[in-house]
């Protein structure tokens, strides 16, 4: 594997900067309910926009390098579709105004990037210094699988959400409403206060920081190149508010959504388990010596795997969607 020129790198990061930059000003400045075709327009471009990157790292360094990025930049994506069910109800759940969740959504990606940039640099350190962590993230990714394999249970979701309130209320004066899509307004009485955004803010922030936990070690999984690793994330979350939008309405439809995640999450757990055995250094496990028999995934197998996973899911949801509303008219 070739390495990437640092002009490619850091144009590449300077490039995607300037991006998400024009993107929050045009979400500062202008406030609006996107159109579906506005929405399927910006997914198309961000979409495009990591094919291009793809293509480029495939010139530069080869298919197994731009095989990974694919591979990581689909796995984030899928996990960020994930992230959008929890924004939804976050949004529901606080009544957030439609016009100004575009905002909320923009700071919630922000919030993303950089909790996902400080766990990148962390881990990209402890893997260099530690191989064995990878059994640590191998075996944390198939916890995760079966966690998410389970159903939730909205009671102990909303007794969390309702203390992470009553404790932000508690120790900062909130009014009970929005003020257009501002943190901080003035009462009648003329004292400064925050509204409900507030609690909007740290309520997505909280998610993001545990969805990071998940992905960070999932992608990890695919590669070991941090820069590989920060640029499959940013282009995940670019798009992600076009997305919401888009498929808002939708996504009670992706039943299978969740089952697709808990086998990718499975199957990556696994595979970093086999590297980790293929690079022990651990003295308790064959002596401190490599396990020659466990097999080492090839790129391509995860690509496969990923893409053929998610695209089983999507078939099976649309089925199971159009079976059901048969079902409900012939009722």
């Amino acid at each position: 594997m070739h390495n990437l020129p640092v002009w490619f790198e850091v144009g590449s990061f300077a490039v995607l900067g300037l991006i998400l930059l024009a993107d929050l000003l045009l979400v500062i400045k202008r406030p609006h309910i996107p159109s579906m075709k506005e929405s399927g327009l910006w997914v198309a471009f961000y979409v495009g926009l990591a094919l291009i990157f793809a293509a480029m790292l495939f010139l530069f360094t080869g298919a197994e390098f731009s095989g990974q990025f694919v591979a990581g930049w689909v796995t984030e994506y899928s996990l960020s579709i994930d992230n959008l069910f929890v924004f939804i109800i976050i949004m529901a759940r606080f009544s957030v105004p439609r016009r100004y969740q575009q905002e909320v959504l923009m700071v919630g990606i922000i919030i993303a990037l950089v909790l996902r940039g400080i766990f990148i640099m962390v881990g990209a350190v402890v893997i260099e210094q530690f191989s064995a962590v990878f059994y640590i993230f191998g075996a944390f990714l198939l916890w995760t699988a079966w966690k998410q394999s389970r159903p939730e249970s909205e009671g102990e979701d909303a007794d969390k959400e309702n203390f992470l309130i009553r404790a932000v209320r508690r120790v900062i004066p909130m009014t009970d409403s929005y003020d257009a899509g501002r943190l901080r307004t003035t009462t009648s009485s003329g004292k400064k206060v925050f509204t409900p955004m507030l609690v909007v803010f740290v309520t997505i922030g909280v998610t993001d920081l545990l969805f990071a936990v998940d992905s960070i070690p999932a992608i990890f999984g695919l590669t070991q190149s941090a820069f590989i690793v920060f640029t499959a994330n940013i282009f995940a979350l670019m798009g992600l508010r076009q997305l919401y939008f888009l498929l808002g309405g939708l996504m009670d439809r992706l039943v299978y959504l969740k089952h697709a995640l808990s086998v990718i999450l499975a199957f990556i757990g696994i595979k970093l388990v086999l590297h980790a055995m293929h690079v022990n250094e651990l003295p308790f496990i064959n002596g401190g010596q490599s396990i020659s028999w466990a097999p080492e995934i090839p790129t391509f197998v995860s690509l496969a795997v990923i893409l053929g996973t998610m695209a089983v899911a999507i078939v099976a949801s649309i089925v199971h969607s159009k079976n059901k509303e048969r079902r409900l008219n012939a009722g």
